[in-house]
Order: C-alpha cells, then structure tokens, then sequence
C-alpha cells in the first residue's frame, strides 16, 4: 500500500478560534459542532452552563466559524480534523473533560477522547456516532453526501434550517452563513460528509474500530440525548447504551420534537440536561 502523509508543520500556524465563557479554574466542558454549522449554534446553551459555574469551551472546526480555512479539499482529512483536535486540547492544557459532541463533532470528538481518555471524565453524545463502514448508512445520509459533493448551490444557513424543527429567523440563518462569503470558503463543509467511513476499507475505518473497543472498556459515564425527529442518527443511542459500560445507570434521553441540530431547537433543554448528569 502506497500512501503519502501531509507533514504536521504544513499546519502549525492553523488558528483556530474558540468560545471560553465562565470560571477559568473550573473543569471544562467542551461542545463540539458538526456539519455545516460553527460555535454559533451553541448560543443557547453556553450562557446556562457557564451560570452553573462551569467553563465552557466551543472551538470552530478548521473550515468553520471564525477559524482558518483551507482552500484545498485535500487538507481537510478526518485523520487531520483529529490531529487538530487533540492538539488544541493540549494547548489549553485541558483536563477533565465533559464532552458534549453532535454530528461530526462527534466522529472527531469520540476519537480524540478515546485515544486520549486521561482528558476526559465523561461523555454526553447527542445524534452523532463513530461509523466504521462496517453498516449501512441511511438513505438520508447518502443524499445528503451527494448533494455536498456535486451541488452547484451550497446554501448554508439553509441547511441549518432544513436539519431542524424550529423556524429560523433571517438574522439567524445570516449568522450561519457568515463565516462562508464565497464559495473558496466552503471546501471544508463541503468535503466533510465524503469524509465519513462508508466503506470497511476507508482509511479512517480502523482507527475508528480501535476507538469502538476502547469504548466497549469505558467506565467513565456516557449519556445519550438524541432527538425524535432525525432521519439520519435515530435509533443509534442504544447501540451506545448497550455498548458502553459507563452508560449503564444513566438517564439516557429521547429529546421530543427536536431535529437534527438538537442544539438549535431545544438548547435550554439540552444545557439543563448536561448540568444534571455533571453535577450528579
């Protein structure tokens, strides 16, 4: 097998832009973003959780929000996005971790935390997961990577609106759309679901298996707290339930009436649910 491995100093001056809200000594909670959204969509649960004395972490993904974006779609790898991950983990020095982590948030997120478990201390996860290639992906999934690729019309604010239950207002659906003026902007957003290990020999699937296993050893809790209405991850909590020994006992939750982008329908909701399974 030939490959070629883009060297880590191509990307040591990669900036990437995060929101730190509440006490700086208090143990971090880090809310990871998907797919095609930025920082901005945990606007609603930031502020309640930093009230509830913790600090909040939101960074924007390299290609989203307010971080540096590459123009080439041959940057943006899923090796890459982990790669960033845990650097900027490291440079913050952060450690006890709870992460809440949706969408690719969460392919990235559940990676780091299991190649890195001493930063963690527990995971909430909300309509994401870690796919292998080893299942069939929904209908629903593969249109959309379809889309993402070939579409000449890559509509972000849009998209937001079509992944939930809410009506956006047209400040908001503005907002999402900011970070990407133009189309060089996208490369990210539009590379990220062919991204997704679709296949058993894509070359994030066995690091992505490794990650299974760890987390089938994985004392520390695990909380689900998926939506009702999301074509493409409902039903997959239980396989995290069953799979996860830290799961067990926990008050896993089927959140109503909330689509895709849980955070922007029922974000209060969410930050109360996240306050109770810290705090207990």
């Amino acid at each position: 097998m030939k490959i070629v491995r883009t060297p880590d100093d191509r990307f040591e001056n990669l900036r990437m832009h995060y929101v730190d809200e509440g006490p700086e000594d208090a143990d971090p909670v880090l809310l990871l973003h998907g797919e095609p959204s930025w920082s901005y969509l945990y606007r609603h649960m930031i502020p309640p959780l930093a009230d509830a004395g913790m600090r909040v972490i939101a960074p924007d993904l390299p290609g989203f929000g307010k971080s540096d974006k590459p123009v080439n779609k041959d940057d943006y790898t899923y090796a890459n996005h982990v790669g960033w991950m845990r650097r900027f983990l490291e440079s913050l020095y952060l450690e006890n971790i709870t992460l809440f982590c949706q969408d690719w948030g969460s392919l990235i997120g559940l990676r780091v935390a299991a190649e890195n478990e001493h930063r963690f201390a527990r995971i909430a996860l909300g309509n994401g997961g870690l796919p292998t290639g080893d299942q069939q992906m929904p209908p629903a999934f593969m249109k959309w990577r379809m889309f993402a690729l070939h579409s000449p019309y890559f509509p972000i604010g849009k998209i937001i609106q079509k992944g939930t239950r809410n009506v956006l207002g047209d400040e908001v659906i503005a907002a999402y759309d900011a970070p990407f003026p133009s189309r060089k902007y996208k490369a990210g957003a539009r590379k990220f679901p062919a991204l997704v290990p679709i296949t058993p020999d894509d070359p994030a699937s066995a690091a992505n298996r490794t990650a299974w296993e760890t987390f089938g050893r994985w004392e520390k809790p695990f909380l689900t707290c998926f939506s009702d209405k999301d074509p493409i991850t409902r039903g997959g909590d239980e396989k995290w339930q069953q799979h996860v020994p830290g799961a067990s006992g926990q008050a896993h939750t089927t959140i109503a009436d909330a689509g895709h982008f849980l955070q922007e329908d029922k974000g209060p909701e969410l930050a109360q649910l996240l306050i109770r399974f810290i705090e207990q």
